[in-house]
This record gives C-alpha cells, sequence and structure tokens, in this order.
C-alpha cells in the first residue's frame, strides 16, 4: 500500500520553531508516514536560474531542524529531502546523522544529491566538476564511520583510518535515498542506494524514470515521489501502479513566499492527510 510523506517541514512558514513543531505533530497525528527537509546553504541573489528558491526563503538546516522535531514526535519518519552531499564534510555529517538517528529512536531516512546550483557550491568551496564521484566517497566513508567495528576509508577526496564513532545509529544500516533525474542519478541510487526519490513529478514522467530505473537494475529499490499533480484517490492509485511506494506531498509555490501563513500550511496538510 502507497504512504504519504510531506515535504518542506523546514521551510517557509515551517522556519519558525512553534510551526515546524505544530505541522509535524499534526502530520503525525494525520497519518503520514515521514516529513521531509530539503537544504539550500545558500541560494544566489538575485535568484537566477537553476535556482529553484528565492535568495530570501528561509530554510533552516535539515538536520538541525528535524532533530529539533525528533523531540516533539513519537512515530513519523524524519527524511532529508534531500542533502547536498558533496557541500558536506562526510565525517563531521555522519556523526551528526548518528546522532539524529539516535534521539529519534532510530526514524532517520538519509535522502542525499550531488547538488546543480554552481554558484551554492562555490560558495561553499566546492567544484561543480566531480561532485558525483566525490558524493560517492562520502558516501562510502560515512557508512564506514556507521557500520564498521573498526572504521577505515581512503578514497582521493576523504581518508581516515585509526578512529571511531560512538554511538552508532540506532538504525543498522540507515536507510539511503538518492535524489535526481538524470542517468548519473539513477545509476547511483542502484549502486549505492536504498531507493530513489524523483522531485516533482507528473504521472507521465513518474513512468518514465521508473522505466529507466529498472532498465538500470532498480528493481529492488523503493520509489519516492514528490508528485506535481494534485492528489486524489484514483491518482494516487495511478502512481501506485506505476511501482511508487510512497509520495511525498509538496505545498503550492505560494508558500514559499514572503508571508507564507502557517494556517494555510495547515490547511493543506489536512487536506492532503492519507484518509
Amino acid at each position: 500500500m502507497i504512504t504519504l510523506g510531506l515535504f518542506g517541514i523546514n521551510m517557509g512558514p515551517c522556519a519558525e520553531p512553534d510551526a515546524a513543531a505544530r505541522i509535524a505533530v499534526l502530520a503525525e497525528e494525520l497519518g503520514y508516514d515521514t516529513v521531509w527537509a530539503g537544504e539550500h546553504v545558500v541560494a544566489p541573489s538575485p535568484r537566477v536560474p537553476p535556482s529553484p528558491i528565492e535568495p530570501d526563503l528561509p530554510i533552516l538546516d535539515p538536520v538541525v531542524s528535524l532533530t529539533y522535531l525528533a523531540a516533539v514526535t513519537r512515530r513519523v519518519r524524519l527524511a532529508t529531502g534531500i542533502v547536498i552531499l558533496p557541500q558536506r564534510n562526510p565525517v563531521v555529517l555522519a556523526k551528526q546523522l548518528a546522532s539524529l538517528d539516535v534521539l529519534s529512536g532510530g526514524r532517520l531516512v538519509f535522502g542525499l544529491g550531488v547538488g546543480y546550483v554552481e554558484p551554492e557550491l562555490r560558495a561553499v568551496g566546492v567544484p561543480m566538476a566531480g561532485r558525483g564521484a566525490r558524493a560517492d566517497e562520502y558516501l562510502a566513508a560515512m557508512r564506514a564511520l556507521w557500520d564498521d567495528e573498526k572504521p577505515e576509508f581512503h578514497g582521493e577526496t576523504v581518508s581516515f583510518s585509526g578512529v571511531d564513532a560512538h554511538p552508532r545509529p540506532v538504525q543498522r544500516p540507515i536507510p539511503v535515498f538518492v535524489g535526481g533525474h538524470s542517468a548519473s542519478a539513477r545509476r547511483r541510487a542502484v549502486r549505492h542506494a536504498d531507493g530513489w526519490y524523483g522531485f516533482m513529478l507528473d504521472r507521465e514522467r513518474t513512468a518514465a524514470q521508473v522505466a529507466a530505473l529498472r532498465a538500470a537494475g532498480g528493481d529492488g529499490l523503493t520509489i519516492v515521489v514528490s508528485p506535481s499533480e494534485r492528489l486524489d484517490a484514483s491518482v494516487v492509485a495511478d502512481y501506485a501502479a506505476l511501482g511508487v511506494d510512497h509520495l511525498v506531498v509538496v505545498p503550492p509555490a505560494r508558500f514559499w513566499r514572503p508571508g507564507g501563513q502557517v494556517v494555510d500550511f495547515e490547511e493543506f496538510v489536512r487536506a492532503n492527510a492519507p484518509a
């Protein structure tokens, strides 16, 4: 049976602590399976393509915000959707995510991507070229710290030995999802992840992505999609028939503009609840 999640728990109206807690608790009460926090460390100002957001849109750090929400929820899973992995120090991020998994009682879902906004990557000192290979190395290094009895890793961009990191995550292994619509993103999901996340896709584009994933060997992947279409029971059934396991609803664009109100966000959450 297809399950539902909610995107944007750390941005727009939910960039305020009381609002974020209110929406997360409501989502849990209404039966949402996950809440998702996106990431942009900085945004180009003025906005230039392909940046998806205005520079003044408030976005909390996803790991910080989900840790805060772990304290006010008990069941709903806490997902990064997505962390731009090449921008992060993998050793530090591994510690942060393990800590979140421990504090939430094993509710973390780690969604990652490689990024596509060059000014953002440049601002944190990461070149666009090679960011995919960097992300693959970072993930392997993080898994060594999470899962290996004696963590050790040696790559082109990260290397360590003779160190350890406790506590280990509650989940062994932490579920990993790769976001992105490119062939390289699909290959990364097939080779290195438990699932794939497609963002703002209609049913036609979802069908094409799922077919490409299966052709690449991804029959066993969990498929997560944020639909670009308004949902009703028949539309949800169509996504399920395409092989989608989990739908993550995204509030309309008006929620991501200055002046967005949490009461409107709450109305959206209620209107799209699993029931």
